[in-house]
């Protein structure tokens, strides 16, 4: 069964009012995105791992993301575009604090990717989430150029950045990844789009079936 935005969104609400907290849905999204590439590779301390993450939720899944490669002796460097203090959500803005505490992890606040001097061999993109609407604004425009640039193994949190995932299109520009790891259901314009998503994996992140009641 494929879902929209706005469902998604209303089941999440509908899970959080049960006591299942956002903070534990990221952890649980993170870490499912993070074993797609454990699972990839044999040796990640080995490999240069770049995650860019946005301020919004979607870079908190990231951040997720580059905690639990760390635990597995891979060194990321996460690139936040933009200013640490303009982290939107709780949950995004403590899962940074903790990487702030992180000597295992290579921090970078960039307003412009291009200044990145890593050679990656596996892109994060945790950029934009399902909330996409109109032109992509700077840094994270450049940010997708760098990435659509690079000949790295890439892997999209819940939606390539820039893609629409109710109706599969793109206004502007958006990621062109080789797995997109997505969460709870599909969303519906997803499949239309393996040009831009790859391979398509949905994760369960422990959301009640009970908090689709009524959304379903």
């Amino acid at each position: 069964m494929e879902i929209t935005v706005k469902q998604m969104m209303q089941i999440e609400e509908n899970g959080h009012q049960m006591g299942f907290f956002r903070k534990l849905m990221m952890e649980n999204a993170g870490s499912s995105a993070a074993r797609h590439i454990v699972e990839r590779y044999d040796d990640l301390s080995a490999k240069n791992v770049i995650i860019f993450a946005g301020l919004g939720n979607n870079g908190g899944d990231a951040l997720v993301v580059a905690r639990h490669l760390a635990g597995y002796g891979c060194s990321p460097t996460v690139v936040l575009l933009g200013n640490p203090n303009n982290i939107k959500t709780e949950e995004s803005r403590s899962n940074w604090q903790i990487l702030e505490k992180m000597n295992s992890i290579n921090l970078i606040i960039s307003s412009d990717a291009n200044s990145i001097n890593v050679k990656p061999d596996i892109i994060v993109d945790g950029i934009l989430g399902t909330g996409i609407s109109g032109k992509i604004r700077e840094p994270y425009a450049t940010a997708i150029d760098v990435i659509n640039k690079s000949s790295a193994f890439k892997l999209a949190i819940d939606v390539p950045s820039g893609l629409d995932p109710d109706t599969g299109s793109v206004i502007d520009k958006c990621v062109k990844s080789d797995i997109t790891v997505t969460f709870h259901k599909m969303k519906i314009g997803m499949p239309k789009r393996i040009d831009l998503c790859g391979k398509i994996y949905v994760e369960k992140i422990g959301i009640p079936p009970e908090a689709e009641k009524g959304v379903l």
